[in-house]
């Protein structure tokens, strides 16, 4: 029997489910964007060198980070899976090989950033005020990399058994004692001494740690859906295989996102400073636009998962389109908004620079047209997810960055004449095209036929032996 706090979500109202699971991970999501917006904050106190020293670490800490998702990931399908089927040994056990297997990936780059930090940072060019700024904050943050990955694998687990609020719950307390944290370590107060941009990285592993502790004391407590024991954290290899089958083209989908955000970063910032500073406004508005999308992709994956493996298929086909149709209207109603304020919001951000607040406010007016197939691509790519077909959703997101964005922003802006004004048009003419290929794909019904939880003969034979229970195993 399944423990009490795990939600079923392969009956009852669809939406009210959805609602349920997508609300608190995008509120979760946007505590995590606060979390970044408080370091940010207190580390420009330092002055301009420290920011740099920031900026320049985040995106290879993002880049290493997504190359742990994909367990994760891979995690969140099988565990939303074996829960729909109410297979709850199977859960425990894939639970705890997850973790296991993204704890050994944390501590390797841990160590392997930690004594390549100096390196990496020169390599990507920081200058002589720079560097030892950035090889500090770079490897504190490595150091505390484990906890990261920790509580990430948690958050994961946590949504596969229909749980969104409990991490939530730790997000909160997080970031509140962030807040307090940052300037006490930063700055320094009393005994504290000032740490500069270290102080900052410091107060983040703190944080992190924290929240590791209490969501592996969760997992092991057996009392919020999955119930860890010692015995469950001896490496299972080949289940530790599947994992990372699952898991690869996630991960592989996730660092290309991040590679293919710094080509676009690269192509904007030939067109000036003015132009850089636009689309760097742009993109955080974009950010926030996709939020209550990832929430509702998230969501659905989770909801897809447990239904497929309860062998609801037609629910499971029922919630993606329905979650589509949410999203779409949903961002819709945003990007009017948007499109309607484009500039007094530009305008708050850069108040003194007519150029910058001109072509910020294009660049989001032509943007907004497309927020709502934003938020359907990325719905249907977490159903797929959700369904076990991960190939599938790195392809569309390969096809989407390296065949559509890049190239028609580098042919309008480079070859048609439109300048800066060709790269925000290929945001919606991205956003359209991969809206139809995800949905035409989906459409198909291939995903229909596949089973990530029984790839395994002996548990298959297990399965359809299992008394007083039907599974796709025994239909077959």
């Amino acid at each position: 029997m399944a423990p009490s706090s795990t939600r079923n979500l392969t009956q009852g109202s669809i939406v009210r489910a959805l609602i349920a699971l997508a609300v608190p991970i995008v509120f979760a999501n946007l505590l995590q964007t606060a979390y970044q917006l408080i370091d940010t904050f207190w580390v420009g106190r330092l002055g301009a060198a420290a920011v740099a020293a920031v900026s320049l670490s985040f995106p290879v800490i993002f880049f290493l980070i997504s190359l742990g998702l994909g367990l994760a990931i891979a995690g969140t399908i099988l565990v939303s899976q074996y829960t729909g089927r109410g297979d709850v040994s199977r859960v425990n056990h894939i639970a705890a090989q997850a973790l296991v297997g993204v704890l050994a990936i944390s501590l390797v780059l841990a160590v392997v950033g930690a004594i390549t930090s100096h390196w990496i940072v020169r390599f990507l060019g920081a200058q002589s005020d720079v560097l030892p700024l950035a090889t500090i904050y770079m490897r504190v943050s490595f150091a505390g990399m484990p906890f990261l990955f920790a509580y990430v694998i948690f958050q994961s687990l946590m949504r596969g058994v229909g749980d969104a609020r409990t991490p939530l719950y730790i997000v909160t307390g997080t970031v509140a004692l962030n807040f307090l944290l940052d300037p006490l370590f930063i700055l320094g107060l009393g005994p504290v001494p000032a740490m500069g941009v270290s102080g900052a990285a410091l107060a983040t592993v703190i944080t992190q740690g924290l929240a590791a502790v209490i969501g592996l004391w969760m997992l092991f407590s057996g009392r919020y859906g999955i119930a860890l024991a010692a015995r469950h954290l001896v490496p299972d290899f080949a289940t530790l295989w599947r994992l990372l089958k699952l898991g690869a083209p996630s991960a592989i989908e996730q660092s290309t996102r991040a590679l293919g955000l710094m080509l676009m970063t690269i192509l904007v910032a030939g067109f000036g400073t003015h132009t850089l500073a636009a689309y760097g406004i742009g993109t955080r508005m974009l950010s926030f636009v996709i939020i209550p999308a990832l929430g509702l992709s998230q969501a659905t994956s989770a909801l897809v998962g447990q239904n497929i493996g309860a062998d609801s298929i037609d629910r499971a086909e029922r919630t993606a389109w329905l979650s589509t149709l949410i999203a779409f209207v949903v961002l819709s109603a945003i990007g009017v908004l948007a499109f309607v304020f484009a500039t007094p919001l530009v305008r708050a951000f850069v108040p003194e620079s007519p150029a910058v607040i001109a072509q910020g406010s294009l660049f989001v007016k032509i943007t907004a047209f497309s927020y709502g197939l934003i938020g359907a691509q990325q719905v249907i790519i977490g159903a797929f997810r959700g369904s076990g077909n991960t190939v599938v959703a790195m392809v569309i997101a390969l096809v989407s960055l390296w065949m559509l964005q890049f190239p028609v922003a580098w042919l309008l802006s480079m070859h048609a004449g439109l300048g800066a004004t060709g790269i925000w048009i290929a945001y919606p003419v991205q956003n359209t095209l991969t809206a139809a290929i995800a949905a035409i794909w989906f459409a198909r019904g291939r995903w229909k036929r596949r089973s990530v939880i029984e790839t395994d003969p002996a548990e298959r034979e297990a399965a359809a032996y299992r008394p007083g229970q039907v599974t796709q195993t025994t239909l077959r």
